[in-house]
């Protein structure tokens, strides 16, 4: 068992693991973190299945360097089909960490939760080698994912 990267709590085989795997999300707040757990995974077929028809890109490329370390779910609501979720999203490449905020769109279509669009903002991470990392694992940074 392995501990699923949304940082749920869950092990993978019972969070994200089945909604990678064809079953309906059951709010928006679910859907983000399977989403942002495809992310940390490189699991692009399943981010593109999850985007709503009429958004999707053509082709999704993702920076290979680019990892997913943490999901900060800020607030998320539904009402009737329609939800969202306000997430910060810490991730690390060739220039550092950097944060995703956004509050993104959602839309129930036939049982199924999609993605439709957000309004990100990225924004550059300083931390200190003492300091936490953002990757929750309790240690410092400069013992993880520095």
């Amino acid at each position: 068992m392995s501990a699923c990267p949304c940082q749920s709590g869950l092990d993978y085989a019972h969070c994200c693991q089945p909604l990678h795997q064809g079953k309906p999300a059951a709010s928006p707040e679910a859907l983000m973190r399977s989403r942002f757990s495809a992310f940390a995974l490189k699991n692009t077929d399943y981010i593109a299945r999850s985007w709503h028809l009429s958004q999707r890109p053509v082709g999704l490329d993702l920076d290979d360097d680019q990892q997913w370390l943490a999901l900060e779910i800020i607030a998320s609501g539904e009402e009737g089909d329609t939800g969202w979720v306000h997430f910060c999203a810490t991730s690390k490449d060739r220039q550092g960490l950097s944060a995703l905020e956004e509050r993104s769109r959602f839309v129930r279509e036939n049982g199924h939760w999609y993605y439709l669009d957000g309004t990100p903002s990225v924004s550059a991470l300083k931390r200190g080698r003492n300091d936490p990392c953002p990757c929750g694992s309790g240690k410092k940074f400069k013992k993880c994912c520095g």
